[in-house]
Order: C-alpha cells, then structure tokens, then sequence
C-alpha cells in the first residue's frame, strides 16, 4: 500500500452581483478561476489536465478568504489581490502573468506592451497565447491587455465577461 498522499483541490462557487464563476485553491493558493457561468465540468476537465489525480472536493467554508477577496473586487472595494496562488506554467507563460499583474487596476495595456516589458517585442502572438491560457481570471488581470488600437480583443471567459470587469474598474468608455 502506498504512503502517497493524494491532495485534492478545493473550490468554491462565486455568486455575487449577477457574478457566477467557481474559484479554485491547492494548499498553496489559489490556482482557478473560472469563466462568468461556466458549467461544473469546465473545472473539472481543467484539473483533470493540470493536477493530474487530484480530486476536487467543494469547500464554501475553507475558500472563503479567497471568495472574500474577489467578492470585494467585485463590488467595487478592491483594486488589489493579497491572496497567495499556485499558478504553473512555462518559464515564458510566467513572465507574462507575472507581468499582467503590475497592470495597475483601471488602466490597460497592450499586448505589444506586455511583449516589451518581458524583453521579447517580437512575440506579440506568443503573449497573447500565454494571456488566454492564464487560469486566474479577474486575479490575473489580463481582462486589461486590449489590441494595439485599443480594441476589445479575445479573453478565455469570453468578451462580454471583459466588458463587465473592465467596466467595473472605470472602463467601460473603451468597450464601445
């Protein structure tokens, strides 16, 4: 018999203010947030292909300081995440998340932007495939990289959920 442990993931439901998206967490940090209304399974095949034999075991009660944090951004009283995550991925994929992360909150970039501040101006495309495999939505906030003319452009929780965050933070002026 082995001694393995096998961990599972926790997650959680948002549902607040017309929001509905499942948070997910290892003991680590936060390492999901899903798409505005996306069905149960969306999580699961996304465990199933990242954490490999974890199970997902739902916990309203041990999620909370996470489902706290993002339930104040929502409503407004938030602007940054002090919530520690558990994010995996290339070295590159990294550079860009951690990049979007310094997108102060109210204010865009572009993905020409990102692509200069990691050092590799010449992939623009190669960015913008690390921003839509980014598995913290809102956290991460890469609902604030728009096209280079200032279009609204792809997000992996669909536009009108961009259209709805960046509206939250003061944006709305630029999703017309």
């Amino acid at each position: 018999m082995s001694d393995l442990k096998i961990e599972g993931i926790r997650w959680a439901l948002i549902n607040e203010n017309g929001w509905n998206f499942m948070i997910a967490a290892t003991p680590k940090g936060l390492c999901y947030v899903g798409s505005q209304h996306a069905p149960y399974e969306q999580l699961e095949e996304w465990v199933k292909r990242y954490f490999p034999n974890r199970t997902l075991i739902q916990d309203e009660v041990g999620m909370q300081p996470y489902k706290a944090e993002i339930s104040e951004y929502l409503q407004g009283k938030r602007q940054v995440f002090t919530l520690p995550y558990d994010y995996h991925g290339t070295s590159f994929q990294l550079a860009v998340w951690e990049t979007l992360c310094n997108i102060p909150y109210g204010q865009t970039v572009s993905y020409s932007d990102i692509a200069h501040q990691i050092q590799k101006p010449a992939a623009v495309r190669a960015v913008g495939t690390a921003i839509g495999a980014n598995p913290l939505l809102v956290t991460i906030p890469c609902h604030r990289v728009m096209g280079k003319n200032g279009a609204l452009t792809g997000y992996r929780g669909g536009l009108e959920m961009k259209r709805q965050l960046l509206a939250l933070e003061g944006l709305l002026h630029l999703t017309n």
